[in-house]
């Protein structure tokens, strides 16, 4: 009962207040229990309003990020979408619920088997988790009805774009290694239409196309 409610507030409070609208996703995020995506350490903090550590300076986004980004890919339902940064596979989660199929890249090893084992002891289906560098995107299975990126970068990588299908949406946060805008992309043919949903904060996204790795 107490995870219940929990999960109510954490909907109501921080992310329908937050004119989060589309009820598919908040559906979704009252069916994904947060706690089961953090360490037991945290778990007394699971729902609060902001994102928690999850080891290796990887985090769990805040609850109205990951909500306000799902809400910006415009998901039906039918699509095969490419997430980068799985971490702890709560977002991944959520996009199973609200897709066809969902291949999730994690270039820390030690998450991505977490992650995959988070979803397989929630008995979720659709989704793949695969330890690789998310700046390269995920050739096998191009291209993708949409991308979601839970990284910073500090410019698109080229290889995500090139693996959108036509209409298809990225949304990606991109700036400097600290602040970032939250950028929707959507593919027109060989152009690609620009939109910009506000700042945001995200670690940075390491690979080849993304930020050198500092540690």
């Amino acid at each position: 009962m107490r995870v219940r409610r929990d999960l109510e507030r954490m909907v109501d409070e921080q992310i329908r207040a937050r004119k989060v609208r589309d009820e598919r996703v908040l559906q979704a995020m009252l069916r994904v229990p947060r706690h089961r995506f953090v360490g037991e350490a945290m778990r007394h903090r699971a729902y609060d309003d902001c994102p928690l550590p999850i080891g290796d300076g990887q985090t769990i986004s805040q609850p109205y990020i990951v909500a306000r980004m799902l809400e910006l890919l415009a998901l039906r339902g039918d699509e095969t979408v490419l997430e980068i940064g799985a971490g702890s596979g709560y977002q991944t989660a959520l996009l199973a619920l609200l897709t066809r199929r969902v291949v999730a890249l994690e270039r820390i090893g030690s998450l991505a088997l977490t992650a995959r084992r988070r979803l397989e002891a929630l008995e979720i289906p659709n989704a793949a988790v695969i330890c690789a560098d998310g700046t390269l995107g995920w050739s096998q299975e191009a291209p993708y009805d949409a991308i979601l990126v839970a990284a910073g970068a500090p410019e698109v990588p080229s290889m995500l774009m090139e693996q959108l299908v036509d209409g298809g949406r990225l949304v990606v946060p991109v700036g400097g290694r600290e602040i970032q805008d939250l950028m929707i992309y959507t593919r027109r043919g060989d152009r690609f239409e620009e939109g910009n949903d506000g700042g945001c904060r995200f670690v940075p996204l390491i690979g080849r196309y993304g930020w050198e790795d500092a540690r």
